[in-house]
């Protein structure tokens, strides 16, 4: 992996095609490593793809080869590279509904090789063991917001909300935290915040198009809001936060394990916070914060502050060998569809997608939207909707085996 040097692993450029969003930052994102050279790179590890030519693909013929790990930071034994030492080559795929919907409130953001994280951010302080010029690791971002209300904070925080992580990765990378969990608390609490105060009008925020006006002003109207949801995914770590009733969940091994816990308003804690607020829950249609809001954490909502809060909840996850896909969704699809199910079935899809069409070449792999996750989250989305979602459908499927080796018998 390229090294790049703590002053300048983390430039920001709105001029960046990855990013395309016309929000202005005062910092620029770099150029991350291309993706022949992360193709390069398992390729020396792993060797080539293999086929043959039998049709009938089983999932137990679709392995992972990962070196053999210790205990210690993951060191690798016998000369291999560990997990911070791999690349993490970004597959995805994403798909977006109106259902039955008068309009799509919805919005979907995936960035591959978004920015290089520094090392101490995700090991801690001690590094034993590992190569002294590793200081960073590439991470990938991926993003959903449910609008409510209309469309513009979801919009802003598909536009924004990557710039001021990476801003508030900026400002803390210098401090070492005893507990990485809580280091990374902070920098999503952080983030959310700012980006809700610029939603309200309360700080100065960036103007669409403009690469250095700021203006003191709401984005919409106080009873507009957006849920949040993101992941960063790096090779050895993913980091959830979420707000709001939009989900992130694992499939390791065969388990699905949520990496996130909706902000409901009769959630125990969550009922006994707004209570102690002043604020009321009330059934109508379902629990409701004043009658009205259906959850009980967003982006935006000025009008039910402070009973509904923009603090996120922060997952710290260190990569495990069995780890097979990650899910980002709005609640159209979690509302008619089991965690289990989900995975399962986008799981399910991408084999059946390699075995219909064989395995890419490692040179096209990581380059733009995965076809096999595509075709996973366009699945998920249809199915939600022929299982009664009413709502928008919003889905990204992460594809967390990229080092698959794909054996079609002959």
């Amino acid at each position: 992996m390229e090294e790049i040097s703590p002053a300048v692993a983390l430039t920001l450029s709105l001029a960046n095609t990855m990013c395309d969003s016309g929000i202005s930052s005062a910092l620029d994102i770099t150029e991350l490593e291309n993706v022949t050279d992360a193709v390069n790179m398992l390729c020396d590890q792993n060797g080539e793809v293999e086929y043959t030519m039998e049709e009938d693909v089983s999932a137990s013929e679709v392995v992972i080869s990962l070196p053999e790990e210790t205990h210690h930071h993951n060191v690798a034994r016998g000369g291999s590279r560990s997990v911070y030492e791999l690349d993490c080559i970004p597959l995805w795929g994403t798909a977006s509904i109106r259902g039955e919907r008068s309009e799509m409130e919805d919005a979907v953001r995936a960035l591959p090789r978004f920015l290089k994280i520094p090392i101490k951010m995700l090991m801690g302080g001690d590094q034993e063991g590992m190569s002294p010029t590793l200081t960073h690791l590439t991470s990938h971002f991926f993003g959903v917001y449910d609008g409510h209300g209309g469309l513009q904070v979801a919009d802003y925080c598909h536009d924004r909300i990557h710039f001021a992580l990476a801003e508030e990765i900026e400002w803390i990378k210098e401090e070492l935290y005893e507990r990485l969990q809580v280091q990374w608390e902070k920098v999503f609490f952080d983030c959310f915040l700012k980006v809700d105060d610029e939603v309200k009008g309360k700080i100065n925020r960036p103007v669409v198009g403009a690469s250095d006006e700021m203006v003191l002003e709401a984005v919409s109207p106080e009873t507009v809001g957006s849920t949040a949801v993101v992941a960063l995914v790096c090779s050895s770590h993913i980091i959830v936060s979420n707000c709001g009733d939009s989900r992130a969940v694992l499939l390791r091994g065969k388990e699905a394990m949520p990496l996130s816990v909706d902000h409901k308003p009769d959630r125990e804690d969550e009922y006994a916070r707004i209570e102690r607020a002043g604020g009321k829950v009330i059934q109508w249609q379902g629990a409701r914060v004043s009658g009205v809001l259906a959850m009980s954490r967003s982006i935006g909502d000025q009008y039910l502050e402070p009973y509904v809060i923009p603090e996120p909840e922060v997952t710290f996850m260190p990569r495990a060998r069995e780890d097979e896909c990650l899910i980002l969704a709005s609640d159209g699809l979690w509302d008619v569809m089991s965690n289990q199910d989900a995975c399962e079935f986008a799981r399910r899809r991408i084999l059946w997608w390699h075995k219909r069409n064989g395995a890419l070449p490692l040179a096209e792999r990581g380059v733009g939207e995965d076809q096999a996750c595509q075709a996973a989250a366009d699945y998920l989305s249809k199915l939600a909707l022929q299982k009664g979602s009413r709502d928008n459908i919003s889905v990204i499927v992460v594809d967390l085996k990229a080092q698959r080796k794909l054996k079609i018998r002959s």
